[in-house]
């Protein structure tokens, strides 16, 4: 150890202190620190061997080629000529990594990142022929349901652009809507597939915790990240998910839905910001499965409206990973020492992360102050009882059904919105699909009508690992929804 850096007994006593430790041994125990920081620092002596650095051709996009500010970057890579997916662009939310390829993750902390590995799911894509066009814009550090959080620009909704796309994944929604690409890939932590999913009107799979590898993206907390794809159709949706999942175990077995019990969460209708188009539609669609052999009824779960205050009381676990950590548990390995580096930097520059954000980490210091970690230890004792309570539900249904989002497509605020309707815009759409992020159950969203031009999104919840009747019932869904349009 170079003697610059050797640690000085009372050195190493005044932070045994700090913690407020005891120290029997004082010779024996700073030997024993000496020893670790020694083995730890060790690494420092091995020779760096690095890749060579990957090289994949990437552009800007102009104003003109990028409408609805829906790109980050472009590219187009394709390393198979044959598979599932030969032929089929897909666009990558911008949290994860693609080898050579510029990642922001919608902060201006991580411009100028440019990671060196693909993500699993990107290797799978590519792997079954996929071409990737692209990564898509995504709020900042994917903290919000709305899509005016990132700083490159608010994500304009494909069908009117004085209205949000849903995010985090927004940029992924919208270029699948007005046809850009074939599918886009997002992440869910809250809803952020299953939201613009369903503003967008399209399909969004939120798949069973643990499906699908989150190797190699920025999430937010582990128990809680997924990955999914965004399509147009249920059957492109099966599609993607059975490559993303290696496994073809998600594909529907059966089609129809005679003899399947379904369940209406009256929870999840009625809800402070819902609008009574949004819930008439969901009952209205699921009611006409009736006809073709499935039995329908209400269902209670009043744990359902647990689900905002504990997603915000494990907010604090999220602002841990990715603040007080530095980032070293966004979502994974492989993580590199230049993203380490570049998400230190929020550090020195706190004022360049968003507002929204920087509300997050002054409520997680106060509230760690206040409970310590009562709040978040009572949180995840809820989650347990909450995920019990789908299961009771489930021993009786073979799927519950509500709305994925209590309302249509909000308006974008504007550049003079306060902060205030920033928040609302960000946490509204929320209500329905975050408590399935904790825990772990299959949801999806699927379109379900139109009104005023505005899609509705229906959200279809079933048991761990029921991908397969998810997909099946959402088939016949869709079937009945192309009847009425024809």
């Amino acid at each position: 150890m170079p003697p610059d850096k050797r640690l000085e007994a009372q050195e190493i006593l005044d932070r045994a202190q700090a913690l407020g430790l005891s120290v029997d041994e004082p010779e024996a125990y700073v030997a024993a620190v000496q020893r670790q920081v020694a083995d730890a620092e060790g690494i420092l002596d091995f020779p760096t061997s690095r890749q060579e650095p990957v090289n994949r051709q990437w552009s800007v996009p102009s104003a003109q080629e990028n409408p609805l500010n829906a790109w980050y970057v472009r590219t187009e890579i394709t390393e198979a000529t044959s598979g599932p997916l030969a032929g089929k662009t897909v666009a990558i939310k911008d949290n994860i990594r693609v080898a050579g390829v510029p990642l922001m993750n919608g902060t201006k902390i991580l411009e100028g990142y440019v990671p060196q590995v693909d993500a699993t799911v990107v290797t799978r894509l590519l792997s079954a022929g996929a071409t990737i066009a692209g990564k898509s814009t995504c709020n900042a550090y994917c903290f919000s349901g709305g899509s005016h959080v990132s700083d490159t620009g608010p994500v304009l909704h494909p069908h009117d652009p004085e209205r949000s796309a849903g995010g985090s994944s927004s940029g992924s929604a919208a270029l699948v809507a007005s046809g850009g690409v074939d599918y886009a890939l997002g992440c869910d932590q809250g809803g952020s597939v299953r939201v613009p999913a369903s503003f967008c009107g399209l399909v969004g799979m939120k798949a069973t915790h643990g499906l699908v590898p989150y190797t190699g993206i920025l999430g937010m907390a582990p128990g809680i990240d997924h990955v999914g794809p965004i399509t147009r159709t249920v059957a492109e949706n099966a599609l993607v998910l059975s490559v993303l999942a290696n496994s073809e175990q998600v594909l529907p077995k059966t089609s129809g839905v005679q003899g399947l019990r379904i369940g209406l969460v009256s929870e999840g209708f009625g809800r402070p910001t819902s609008e009574t188009v949004v819930d008439d539609s969901v009952r209205t669609a699921v009611h006409q499965l009736s006809s073709q052999g499935a039995s329908v009824s209400e269902v209670s779960i009043p744990l359902h409206l647990a689900g905002a205050p504990i997603s915000a009381a494990l907010a604090q676990l999220v602002i841990d990973n990715i603040f007080t950590n530095d980032g070293q548990a966004l979502g994974g390995e492989p993580v590199d020492e230049a993203f380490l580096r570049q998400q230190a930097q929020w550090r020195t520059r706190p004022n360049d992360l968003p507002q929204s954000v920087q509300v997050s980490l002054v409520s997680r210091e106060i509230l760690r102050q206040r409970h310590g970690t009562a709040l978040v230890g009572r949180a995840l004792e809820e989650t347990n009882q909450l995920r019990a309570a789908y299961d009771t539900a489930l021993e009786d249904f073979d799927l519950l059904v509500m709305p994925t989002t209590p309302m249509r497509a909000t308006r974008l605020p504007g550049s003079d919105a306060g902060l205030a309707e920033v928040m609302t815009r960000s946490g509204e759409p929320l209500s329905n699909t975050w408590p399935f992020n904790n825990t772990g159950h299959p949801a999806m969203s699927i379109p379900c009508g139109f009104s005023d031009g505005l899609p509705i999104g229906l959200m279809l919840i079933g048991a761990p690992h029921s991908e397969a009747l998810l997909y099946q019932t959402a088939t016949t869904l869709e079937e009945n929804l192309t009847t009425e349009k024809s």
